[in-house]
């Protein structure tokens, strides 16, 4: 019998252009979002999404390939899916 795969999907709040990155922390008191990502990179060209997944991947232990962001992408609130498709 082949592994179970297992899949999660997130809400976090993305801060992108922030000193601090990158870092993912439990955010138990924000309503709207689970985690908070911190990256280095600005929002511009998609750059803050790219340090988002690689963030989100290196915290859960995963190769980037097995993180998406499902919606928002222009947002700093997203929907994340972790694990394989």
């Amino acid at each position: 019998m082949a592994n179970a795969v297992q899949l999660m999907e997130l809400t976090v709040r993305v801060k992108p252009g922030s000193r601090r990155g990158p870092l993912v922390e439990s955010t138990p008191d924000d309503p709207a979002a689970s985690l908070t990502v911190h990256v280095r990179e600005r929002a511009i060209d998609g750059a803050a999404n790219a340090g988002v997944v690689a963030a989100i991947a290196a915290h859960f232990g995963v190769p980037r390939r097995e993180v998406e962001i499902v919606r928002g992408r222009t947002s700093r609130i997203k929907r994340v899916r972790v694990g394989a498709p």
